[in-house]
């Protein structure tokens, strides 16, 4: 169905409010956040660009860590949660120990953004614009992301443990 076909527009948004996953009727936007935190961008790509002229590798570790994230559960920042008491993290599993690094660069982005825009950018859409900068400035394609990703409260060890081997045909 598409949407212009939809006869009642509310009581298919009625729908989708009570009975559907939020992530079903939710859409990402490219111009999510323009009015909300119109400096996202240049923070994002000033802390990236402050990170690689430190270390050029980070920028393959910021990409290599957002397909790590996207692999479990979609790419909703799920491999930037600690271990707790009650969850057993992404950051620890098998393929992720000493392989996934630039946790600090994220977590200098988002400090800034809280200071710029408190509790606005989620985490994910933070990931996914340092991997889109890091290849950018890495003289490799730019690619425009759709925004409006919401923060997993959930990971798993046992799902990142099915990532692919680097080994792997």
């Amino acid at each position: 169905m598409e949407c212009s076909s939809i006869k009642h527009p509310f009581i298919f948004l009625f729908f989708c409010l009570v009975f559907l996953s939020p992530l079903v009727c939710s859409q990402l936007y490219y111009n999510f956040y323009d009015t909300t935190c119109p400096s996202l961008t240049r923070i994002v790509r000033s802390n990236v660009l402050s990170a690689m002229a430190n270390e050029t590798r980070i920028a393959a570790s910021l990409l290599r860590l957002h397909f790590h994230d996207c692999f479990v559960n979609g790419c909703d920042g799920s491999v930037l949660l600690d271990d707790t008491s009650t969850l057993k993290g992404e950051k620890n599993a098998r393929p992720n120990q000493n392989s996934i690094r630039g946790f600090e660069v994220i977590d200098k982005i988002k400090s800034a953004l809280e200071v710029a825009c408190p509790s606005t950018v989620s985490c994910a859409d933070i990931l996914a614009l340092a991997a889109r900068e890091a290849v950018n400035f890495s003289r490799g394609p730019f690619w425009s992301v759709p925004l409006g990703r919401r923060d997993g409260t959930t990971a798993s060890e046992s799902e990142a443990n099915n990532l692919p081997s680097p080994f792997e045909s």
